[in-house]
């Protein structure tokens, strides 16, 4: 794959465009949310939850040796919502049947 087809897949189809979206909701009202209220607690849990199934190994790892600085943690999530939308782009395209993949040919 090109690092064309990557980014078509990541941020070109409707499916990781709203899961982007969505992902970016959560983490403009967490922000605003932790800037502006007395008590933020739990807020950044949310964005977290969007990124489940690749965060959660991530914060397992993390579990083991205490809280991660807060650069770690927001570069560790944007990384797990980067590569769900890759997977969740290459599934919506091949089950369209529009995914190409280029095979080199064999030599004989």
């Amino acid at each position: 794959m090109n690092a064309r087809t990557l980014v078509r897949l990541t941020f070109a189809n409707p499916a990781s465009a709203i899961y982007l979206g969505l992902v970016g909701v959560a983490v403009a009202v967490a922000t605003a949310v932790t800037l502006f209220a007395r008590d933020p607690g739990f807020v950044w849990v949310l964005p977290a939850l969007f990124a489940f199934p690749l965060f959660l190994v991530v914060a397992l790892v993390h579990g083991a040796q205490g809280q991660p600085p807060t650069w770690l943690f927001l570069t560790e999530l944007v990384v797990c919502v980067l590569l769900q939308s890759l997977v969740l782009g290459t599934i919506v395209e091949a089950s369209r049947g529009r995914l190409r993949l280029r095979r080199r040919p064999r030599a004989s």
